[in-house]
């Protein structure tokens, strides 16, 4: 029960604070951990097997860095006062959620696009994905918010909430860890093919599940919406999802251009090399640039059903105790 108040109270924390610039940010340590680890350890000319090895490495070193550093803080907090280490634990799990966030900077390219500054939107676009963006259309713009938003639901949402159901803040900061190793090093590319592969692989297995059961829950949104269709939402997953070249980000966004009517993937361009990503959903429309919030407002109505269910169970077992 306690887990679950602390979980619940971190999932409204994001939703009406997010991350205040102000304040150090878990994630940002965690980047500057990995940058120093492979300016010191990766080098071009070692071999495969050996970048392998490091790439290993880096993984244990960040969770140890990540396990280390969260067990401190806890630590040190249980010693100011017994509410300050709830305090914490609440707002450190409030940091590897990410849907307010998510939401401010799609609904900026959105802002960017509905004022007519394309060059502006393609700008703030290109912070939120590892696509070119400077020839991107409208179109494209659109379709390259809405597909982050989209992949980073499980991401953002309901991995960090599922681990920490598991495992607490220690359970929520080792995932945020490690999809922080994989937004870093975990590319397919000639740089990181070997380095980042332990990354990769290891952010596959722990978004494999959760993956899951965001598809069902944004299956629920749709259902229980009179703008999105339910019955596009699953037929989309049940014939799209696995053609995406990841285990798991074909889920939600099979989901979403299900539940939307329109499709997602197509040719994207990384450094200049065209990429053809396996189309999700069926075109019955356009992507246009409301699309955008449309997709955030899925965000946000997934992440208050989670809530809901949570404080619907809160109230059971308080019931039950009396």
């Amino acid at each position: 029960m306690n887990t679950l108040i602390i979980v619940s109270a971190s999932i409204i924390v994001d939703l009406f604070v997010g991350d205040p610039k102000a304040i150090p940010h878990p994630v940002v340590g965690f980047g500057k951990a990995i940058a120093w680890f492979e300016r010191l350890f990766r080098k071009e000319s070692v071999s495969p097997p050996l970048q392998k090895m490091l790439g290993v490495s880096l993984v244990i070193f960040l969770l140890l860095l990540a396990l280390g550093l969260t067990f401190v803080t806890l630590w040190l907090a249980s010693h100011v006062h017994p509410l300050a280490e709830s305090v914490v634990s609440v707002w450190l799990i409030s940091t590897t959620i990410a849907a307010k966030g998510l939401k401010e900077a799609a609904m900026q390219v959105y802002g960017a696009l509905a004022s007519g500054d394309l060059e502006e939107a393609r700008l703030r676009v290109g912070y939120i994905v590892g696509r070119d963006t400077d020839s991107l259309s409208e179109q494209e713009v659109s379709r390259a918010a809405v597909e982050t938003v989209a992949e980073n639901i499980v991401d953002a949402v309901v991995s960090p909430i599922f681990y920490a159901l598991v495992g607490g803040v220690y359970g929520a900061i080792l995932y945020r860890a490690v999809n922080t190793l994989d937004s870093m090093v975990g590319y397919k590319n000639e740089k990181y093919r070997y380095f980042g592969w332990a990354s990769a692989r290891l952010d596959d297995v722990l978004n494999f599940v959760p993956a899951r059961i965001c598809g069902f829950l944004l299956w629920l949104v749709a259902l229980a919406s009179r703008t999105l269709s339910a019955n596009g939402a699953w037929k989309a997953m049940r014939r799209d999802a696995s053609k995406h070249p990841s285990p798991n980000s074909g889920i939600p966004e099979a989901a979403i251009a299900g539940a939307l009517g329109i499709q997602l993937g197509g040719e994207n361009r990384y450094g200049g090399i065209v990429s053809v990503r396996a189309r999700m959903g069926e075109a019955h429309r356009n992507i246009v640039i409301e699309d955008i919030p449309r997709t955030t407002r899925i965000l946000y109505k997934t992440v208050v059903f989670v809530l809901g269910i949570f404080l619907l169970l809160l109230n059971l077992m308080w019931w039950r105790s009396l």
